[in-house]
């Protein structure tokens, strides 16, 4: 796709603000947005949509995480150069501009038999190491946030967490998960998505107790 020049940060600042959100018991939901964003992804803390005739996207955060996205602007700023994270282009009041990772996620590909290899696994701890060389503390790293571009490459999005204190072992432990899964002939190659999440509710409630 040719791209036209990006958007000025007053047009990015009107496209953040027309997204709203509504508050449905604990559960926070997109409400409504400018026809020209196309929605992409949703998270935690955040919606992401692709912007308009650029290979960028509109991260925006909803209440009470609006905060973040000052936070997750100084971690891209600290990976600047580095090459398996996206490129921030701006930050807003509770939004980001980043690029667009054309892909599927390790969790998409688990659920479609595309074999996560071992170089892939590499290009992982690849990007750990980056991010340690920069001061941070790479966390919160799994399936929906590493990304297997068309080109074969590996990116890592959603950095939020890179500047906890605490050690996080999931990445390890998902990488030996991961490792296991391929090299066993017993385990299907496409997994079911009701049992990736029964899998990650487990790993969580795990995690809590010990």
């Amino acid at each position: 796709m040719n791209e036209k020049a990006p958007l000025s940060p007053s047009s990015v600042s009107r496209l953040a603000s027309s997204v709203t959100f509504t508050k449905r018991g604990k559960q926070t939901v997109l409400s409504s947005f400018d026809q020209s964003l196309t929605l992409v992804g949703s998270g935690r803390s955040a919606y992401v949509f692709k912007l308009p005739n650029v290979n960028r996207v509109l991260k925006v955060f909803y209440p009470p995480y609006e905060q973040i996205a000052s936070e997750e602007a100084e971690i891209y700023h600290s990976l600047a150069g580095t090459t398996h994270y996206p490129t921030l282009y701006e930050a807003g009041q509770g939004y980001l501009v980043i690029d667009y990772i054309c892909g599927q996620t390790f969790f998409q590909c688990l659920l479609q038999g595309v074999r996560v290899r071992p170089e892939h696994i590499e290009a992982v701890d690849v990007a750990i190491d980056e991010a340690r060389l920069r001061g941070l503390n790479p966390s919160d790293i799994h399936l929906h946030n590493l990304i297997l571009t068309e080109d074969g490459s590996v990116r890592v999005i959603d950095v939020a967490r890179f500047k906890q204190s605490k050690q996080c072992k999931q990445w390890d432990d998902l990488k030996w998960a991961l490792k296991v899964y391929h090299s066993s002939r017993l385990f299907p190659k496409r997994l079911p998505k009701a049992m990736l999440y029964a899998i990650a509710a487990c790993y969580k409630t795990v995690q809590k107790v010990m």
